[in-house]
């Protein structure tokens, strides 16, 4: 079963529901996201309330069990909304993906109790999620984290500093690894933290190069005083549980990117089409045509490589070695055409007045968020030649 776009991109999806799916998620994308995207990102908004339309039209939970107010949907349907998501605004699709990752933890590894308790308010509440791994001294190399969570009768007490925290300061809910253990990856334990927990503070955010709507911030945990029913998993599976979401989020992630480039290439097909020198329009024009041309292919190669993954996925298949190589490749390729697309808008592309620089801006976050392209590559290769020798 397929669907077309309007841009005449063609979409295989498993279900009428899911092409009712996909056509509310245009409609909404097109009404209203996009005709804001422009101004909000200019003025660093971020747009709340339209993270609570979509978790009324039930778009926040889509790829989770319908008994806690999840959608329902595979993996392969939850991402191509979410890419229209992205390619309306990027700050709106990459936040569905960060609240998805922020659910993982709970949604796979809760217990039935913690499930019934927490998950409907996530999923179709309201509610808005993050997810804290990373920390100042531990990005790439998550494993040396140190925010530590020490036990304290029935509760545990959190101390510590997390950063770059999508939706930092503003979240409901955090899905939150500290260290309950030794070093390394198996002294680390997760835990569901209130947005309002006593002792929680945010940082500034970030001042970023693109997705200036999107807050990033450091959160500072002092004392953070958390009862034991919102520890998710056995203590010192955190980590284990930290990469099992991270297969997924990096789908998300090159779903976004396809977005993104489709937009791109959309908007440098129609000014190609308009824009006249030489006495035709410039897509009459070899060079600029064949331009074009790389560009469709890489955004089609992509959208296969992650919708191939998320097909292994949902068939309970092992899925990150192509996870890894889908957020390589759709996001080095948004790279590439969010800058080709400037090229072919020519000066007018290096201004605010047409969006492609902005794209080009968002682009390059892409290669960097959720394990850098180079970390990409690392795991890609343990999965050909196995861990590097010590």
């Amino acid at each position: 079963m397929t669907d077309s776009t309007a841009d005449g991109v063609e979409r295989r999806l498993p279900t009428d529901e899911a092409r009712e799916l996909l056509s509310l998620v245009r409609d909404i994308a097109r009404r209203e996201i996009a005709p804001r995207a422009a101004e909000e990102e200019a003025t660093g908004r971020f747009p709340r309330e339209l993270f609570a339309l979509l978790s009324r039209s039930g778009l926040l939970g889509l790829p989770y069990d319908p008994e806690h107010g999840g959608g329902g949907q595979p993996y392969e349907v939850y991402l191509q909304a979410l890419e229209e998501l992205a390619a309306a605004r990027l700050t709106v699709g990459l936040g569905v993906s960060v609240h998805t990752l922020a659910c993982h933890a709970l949604a796979g590894f809760g217990t039935d109790d913690q499930r019934a308790a927490h998950l409907p308010a996530m999923l179709g509440g309201g509610l808005l999620g993050a997810y804290c791994l990373s920390e100042p001294s531990a990005g790439s190399d998550a494993a040396a984290l140190r925010t530590r969570a020490v036990r304290d009768g029935g509760d545990w007490v959190v101390d510590g500093t997390k950063a770059w925290i999508t939706h930092g300061g503003i979240a409901d809910f955090y899905t939150v690894m500290a260290r309950t253990g030794g070093s390394g990856a198996r002294g680390i334990t997760a835990f569901l933290v209130p947005g309002d927990a006593p002792g929680l503070g945010a940082a500034p955010p970030e001042r970023k190069m693109g997705m200036k709507g999107s807050p990033t911030a450091q959160l500072h945990f002092d004392g953070v005083r958390i009862a034991d029913d919102r520890r998710l998993g056995g203590e010192g599976q955190g980590f284990a549980i930290a990469l099992d979401a991270l297969d997924s989020g990096r789908l998300g992630i090159a779903a976004c990117a396809v977005g993104l480039a489709q937009a791109a290439l959309d908007e440098a097909v129609a000014y190609a089409r308009e824009r006249r020198q030489f006495g035709r329009p410039i897509a009459d024009f070899q060079g600029l045509r064949f331009l074009l041309a790389d560009m469709a292919t890489r955004i089609e190669a992509g959208r296969a490589l992650y919708l191939e993954a998320a097909r292994l996925r949902d068939e309970g298949r092992p899925f990150g070695r192509r996870a890894a190589m889908a957020k390589l490749f759709c996001t080095d390729a948004a790279m590439q055409v969010t800058t080709d697309a400037v090229q072919v808008l020519g000066g007018y592309g290096y201004t605010a007045d047409f969006p492609v620089e902005r794209y080009l801006r968002e682009a390059k976050m892409l290669q960097i968020v959720e394990g850098t392209n180079q970390i990409q590559r690392v795991v890609i290769a343990r999965h050909l030649v196995g861990p590097e020798s010590r």
